[in-house]
């Protein structure tokens, strides 16, 4: 027998062996397209546009189904009533982090957003208190937000109206926040250490931060100080990215809507006035601009699929059997586009968060920072600085774009892991 003729014999021998294996694990698992050795499912799914794929097959195969992202099964949830049934109401199964092996090598499992187990439910739990001691929830972090609303209009005073790409500068604000929890500091837009920080974040490269080491001779302990400094980071590119990609999503949905700026900004005018800041009590007087603010989240639907998820315990699910460790990907494009809720959900209108009396209506479908266990730790610090940063902006500016409206187009240039605004030019014009 050559040499040749064993290898195929060998290779004919694994390739019907990853189709035994595969065959005997789709039994367990919810229905799905049938995979192909080695790459499973890719050919089937749109990176560019994963939601879309997503939908097409929850059409065929129902809510709940399997797809194979390579050699490995991903359970995928579609809709609300799939997402809340396995998010919420079985939190504690659904609670671990799917693998994603690029943030895998770079993060080795530590800090927040990609830890397990023991490791994340101590971060997380740290996490938090280290915020609340540091105002999260308090009137010191309202008044860092508005004191760095105070400075990004400044900046944005000298753009003298000329048409400008706010991309750097709303990416500033956020991470000023941040850093003067942190730091307890601000920083001015040109310092060089900012600018290095900042490009740091762009660069997904490691944030160093003040090293808490109470116990670093404790080898079982979670608080090493890589795992801070990873949490630090975390901390850092969650809470600076999204939020300035928002913004950024935000003013651009403005421009492209002026009936809606308008609104808003004679909401202001009544409840505001034009000479003291805006403060998060006046958000429950303002029914329209807080209703704006969550169809921006609602219809620019950040992170189509959130996270991946990942089971942390053999669980039985709607008749399926899912082994411990399956990835779970939650499409949140499905809860926050549902058109019972959200009648014509492809078309951005604040009336889907307003009653017939104009007052605001909150909706469990609004899922911007997914939802269940590993819902984002910096919500509540997040939804501060979008309404201040936004209502600080538009009290102080009129927005104009430098071309005709009907050639802005709103569509994400990459709907994949996450939605990104295209590029635009705006001018700030100071009333």
């Amino acid at each position: 027998m050559t040499l040749g003729v064993l290898l195929g014999l060998v290779l004919s021998c694994l390739f019907l062996l990853s189709l035994w294996r595969q065959s005997s694990e789709r039994r367990k698992l919810p229905p799905g397209p049938t995979p192909l050795p080695i790459i499973g499912n890719i050919l089937q799914v749109d990176l560019k546009d994963i939601s879309k794929s997503l939908k097409n097959l929850s059409k065929v195969y129902g809510p709940v189904f399997t797809l194979y992202l390579g050699r490995k099964p991903a359970v995928v949830l579609y809709g609300y009533e799939s997402v809340k049934e396995a998010l919420i109401d079985n939190g504690e199964e659904f609670a671990g982090r799917g693998s994603i092996p690029v943030f895998d090598k770079i993060n080795k499992g530590l800090g927040i957003v990609f830890s397990n187990g023991r490791n994340w439910k101590a971060m997380r739990r740290f996490s938090l208190m280290a915020l609340r001691n540091f105002g999260m929830g308090k009137r010191s972090i309202e008044d860092r937000v508005q004191e760095e609303a105070r400075c990004l209009v400044e900046e944005l005073r000298k753009t003298n109206g000329s048409p400008c790409d706010p991309t750097f500068i709303l990416g500033c604000a956020p991470c000023n926040v941040i850093c003067s929890i942190v730091f307890q500091n601000r920083f001015d837009y040109k310092d060089k250490d900012f600018l290095n920080l900042m490009n740091n974040l762009n660069k997904n490269v490691e944030i160093l931060s003040t090293p808490w080491i109470q116990e670093k001779n404790n080898p079982k302990t979670e608080f090493t100080c890589e795992n801070l400094i990873f949490s630090a980071g975390d901390l850092f590119a969650a809470g600076t990215e999204t939020t300035s990609t928002t913004l950024r999503y935000s003013l651009l949905l403005l421009l492209k809507h002026p009936e809606v700026t308008a609104k808003v900004q004679k909401e202001i005018d009544h409840v505001i006035g034009r000479h003291r800041s805006p403060s998060m009590q006046d958000r429950s007087h303002m029914p329209y601009t807080d209703a704006v603010l969550h169809e921006i989240q609602r219809y620019i639907d950040l992170l189509p699929t959130s996270l991946p998820h990942a089971v942390t315990c053999d669980i039985k699910f709607r008749n399926y059997l899912i082994p411990k460790g399956t990835t779970v990907i939650a499409s949140m494009s499905s809860v926050l586009h549902d058109d019972k809720e959200f009648p014509n959900p492809e078309r951005f209108d604040p009336g889907h968060f307003l009653d017939e009396n104009g007052k605001f209506k909150k909706s469990d479908y609004f899922v911007p920072f997914s939802t269940g266990k590993r819902i984002c730790v910096g919500e509540g610090l997040a939804r501060m600085e979008l309404f201040l940063f936004l209502t600080t902006i538009l009290q102080n500016f009129n927005l104009k774009s430098p071309v005709d409206l009907k050639d802005l187009d709103t569509s994400p240039v990459n709907n994949g892991f996450v939605s990104v605004p295209p590029e635009f030019q705006i001018c700030f014009t100071p009333i």
